[in-house]
């Protein structure tokens, strides 16, 4: 393997505006890299098998932050099954081992090939949280150049047999954020608890050894950690927040905290991560948020309009409500379920129903009706033997709402 050494002009600071410039050396020393990673995929698997990832997250975050903490929940709410790819783990992977065994530095070129053949593993499919990349400038540019790989490959195999596995592509960044005083405090305190543990385990002998960081203990090496955290990784993902879907988490807060912080971020938008012609195909259908809107004010709209509109069919429903129903419900307030079947022709009236409908939820209760049309013999022809029927209608009212919770034990 060569190893290329190159000289970069200083980079301008980076201001509270944004990140500094990549310079074009670092863009061309990307898109080589890039090319070659690319092309030994190609030769080894095939190009109708360079299969990767639906969904991209890239979690980054200060020291202390709790990326480790948060990942499980993003991971379970994002709907993920396979664990997170952590890029310190795969630089001590068996792959990556026999390349400093070889005397080989394992630098951008190898980080970016080892984690592209880390994705298209099949348990990785429809989803993956990127643990620790990118950190460098370069692999923030050979992360653009993959995706428009992806793009590339989903608009060749768009109408094929092979277009299912090779969807539109969802790129998230997210970045935990604490201050530095934040980051320091943290750290320290999980210094503190893991040597703590770690004598316990060694007093005991029961357990299993924490890593102990030495910036874990040292308030200067602490805060050095959380300075080269924005001064690299920060910048990293930075440049990206015009590209893909950017998400920063106030991490400051408790876990409960950051954890509604994170759902509130990832809130679902079809329109970013469906294919364009899916989204096309059900844009006519409202959305729940855009239903729920104004529900009360519709259901009190409504309510008033029986009142004023229709008083003596609304007096007759509430009425039915009162004397058939209600009985029924109140001696299922600890199941918080209720069934009432009723052949009453009050409600063949499409309006008398939507009325019994709006009144339930008025009163807090969620009701759902079923109409049941059965067939009953009526008559025999003994000459012909024909069977008449006439059709009995039968509505079945559900009612649920919250049940009594009765202490046990």
């Amino acid at each position: 393997m060569t190893t290329t050494t190159h000289a970069k002009t200083p980079a301008p600071a980076a201001s509270p505006a944004g990140p500094s410039r990549m310079s074009d050396l670092e863009i061309k020393d990307a898109q080589l890299i890039f090319e070659v990673v690319w092309r030994n995929l190609e030769d080894d698997f095939g190009r109708e098998n360079l299969r990767f990832p639906k969904e991209i997250i890239l979690l980054g975050g200060a020291p202390g932050s709790g990326k480790g903490t948060n990942t499980a929940f993003i991971t379970k709410s994002r709907g993920l099954t396979c664990p997170p790819v952590v890029i310190s783990a795969l630089l001590d992977s068996p792959e990556a081992k026999r390349l400093k065994d070889a005397g080989n530095m394992v630098g951008d070129r190898e980080v970016v090939s080892l984690l592209l053949r880390e994705l298209m593993k099949p348990m990785y499919r429809d989803g993956v949280i990127l643990d620790g990349f990118p950190r460098t400038n370069v692999q923030v540019e050979c992360l653009k150049l993959l995706v428009d790989k992806m793009h590339e490959l989903r608009r060749e195999f768009y109408t094929t047999p092979l277009g299912i596995h090779f969807r539109q592509p969802t790129i998230h960044i997210m970045v935990l954020f604490v201050d530095e005083k934040e980051s320091i405090a943290r750290q320290l305190k999980r210094g503190r608890e893991t040597r703590a543990h770690n004598e316990e385990v060694a007093r005991t002998g029961v357990g299993t050894l924490m890593e102990d960081r030495a910036t874990d203990h040292d308030e200067a090496l602490a805060q050095r950690r959380y300075r080269v955290f924005k001064e690299q990784t920060w910048d990293a993902l930075q440049s990206l927040k015009e590209l893909f879907h950017y998400h920063f988490i106030n991490a400051q807060g408790s876990i409960e905290e950051v954890e509604q912080n994170i759902l509130r971020e990832l809130e679902y938008q079809s329109t970013l991560e469906l294919d364009p012609r899916t989204v096309d195909r059900m844009r006519h259908l409202p959305v729940a948020s855009e239903i729920i809107i104004h529900a009360r004010q519709e259901l009190v709209k409504r309510l008033d309009s029986y009142e004023f509109g229709q008083p003596e069919l609304f007096a007759r429903v509430v009425a039915f409500i009162s004397r058939k129903i209600m009985p029924i419900v109140s001696r299922h307030a600890i199941s918080g379920a209720a069934l009432i079947n009723t052949e009453d022709t009050l409600l063949d009236d499409p309006t008398a129903l939507a009325m019994l409908i709006d009144v339930f939820s008025e009163r807090g209760f969620h009701a759902v009706v079923d109409i049941h049309r059965i067939e009953v013999p009526e008559k025999f022809d003994l000459a012909t033997g024909q069977i008449s029927c006439r059709v009995k209608k039968v509505f079945r009212i559900q009612i649920r709402f919250q049940g009594s919770e009765i202490r046990r034990g």
